[in-house]
């Protein structure tokens, strides 16, 4: 097998500055929002949040789990909001958070799975305004929380199982299909639906595929997922936006958490670089696993609704072992390495 070139971020003095200007941007117009519209009661009212996002956005930048991850619960699990809130919520502080962490991204030169990255966002750009027209609306509040349960709670006991294999691999990406593309607009389909409803989940999919099938470095399988849900976020926030389906307490837990996830995911996105990847890893999806114990016990799911819900996790968690092996046979097929799909920009 040929050498492996190195991860290494490479950023000229104009790359740095693309995000610097960016954090001044953002910051002199969340100053701006909040003088001129005397928002400062709002942000104090909302401290909880803000605190929250302190560690939903470090999460964001570091793994392939949204910062809805843990703004979601917080808000519907812990504060009591409703599920709506917390998908509206979910979608808008990701729209900076995750977005300012792609920007240290781009800048840094971190690498990206561009191929499967694209078609991803394609298909999401159709999915995503779709799902939040014809689908979100008709999910109940009970049925979002379960839904947003079982998808994490999934992924939590993926890599509760798999963390050892998963954080092994390293180089670039070291399997090439012809189907590159169509997987990735699945993934943006798929996504993009689960997106529009509980405001997350694009990220764990082409995360999944990156590091099952694919058996990707985390180093390009995270940066290239963080992306996939910044886009996705600003998609859906426009869509439930013109749609009419904010809920307008939006405003103030995003206001209040906003400055926090500006900064707090580009620093997890830099952290993947710099400390061991199975301990974060491991804590976030102990956090998974447990809030959706939390979800079943304090909305008292019992019945069909527990069967459906515990049938959920069982069918995402056959999906990513199906994913394992599939991996494992084109791993044996094609051992070369892709290089000339993978690109810095």
């Amino acid at each position: 097998m040929p050498n492996t070139p190195a991860l290494q971020p490479d950023a000229g003095p104009r790359r740095r500055r693309l995000f610097a200007l960016w954090l001044v941007v953002f910051y002199l117009a969340w100053g701006a929002l909040a003088l001129f519209g005397r928002h400062w009661g709002a942000i104090l009212d909302h401290w909880e949040t803000a605190l929250a996002m302190a560690l939903g956005s470090y999460v964001a930048g570091s793994t392939p789990m949204g910062g809805g991850t843990i703004g979601f619960p917080v808000l519907v699990l812990i504060l009591g909001e409703p599920a709506e809130l917390g998908r509206g919520f979910s979608l808008a502080v990701q729209s900076i958070g995750m977005t300012s962490a792609s920007i240290y991204i781009l800048a840094r030169r971190l690498p990206v799975e561009w191929v499967l990255l694209k078609g991803t966002l394609a298909g999401a750009l159709v999915a995503t305004p779709l799902a939040a027209w014809l689908v979100a609306p008709r999910v109940g509040d009970l049925q979002m929380k379960l839904l947003f349960a079982v998808i994490w709670c999934s992924f939590g006991i993926l890599h509760l199982v798999k963390v050892r294999a998963i954080v092994r691999a390293e180089g670039l990406t070291q399997i090439a299909t012809r189907l590159d593309r169509e997987i990735g607009i699945a993934i943006g389909v798929l996504g993009g639906v689960a997106s529009a409803i509980v405001g997350v989940g694009i990220d764990m999919l082409l995360y999944s595929a990156l590091v099952l099938l694919y058996r990707s470095d985390l180093k390009i399988a995270i940066p290239t997922s963080v992306i996939a849900m910044a886009c996705t976020s600003v998609i859906g926030l426009v869509s439930h936006g013109l749609l009419g389906q904010m809920n307008p307490a939006v405003f103030g837990h995003w206001l209040a958490a906003a400055p926090i996830v500006a900064l707090g995911a580009p620093l997890g996105a830099m952290m993947v670089n710099l400390l061991p990847r199975a301990p974060t890893l491991l804590f976030v999806s102990a956090l998974c696993v447990g809030q959706f114990v939390w979800t079943i016990v304090q909305e008292g799911v019992r019945g069909s609704a527990l069967a459906w819900a515990l049938a959920g996790v069982l069918a995402f968690n056959g999906a990513f072992h199906t994913l394992w092996l599939l991996g494992a046979r084109l791993q044996r097929r094609l051992p070369h390495l892709r290089t000339e799909d993978i690109e810095r920009v």
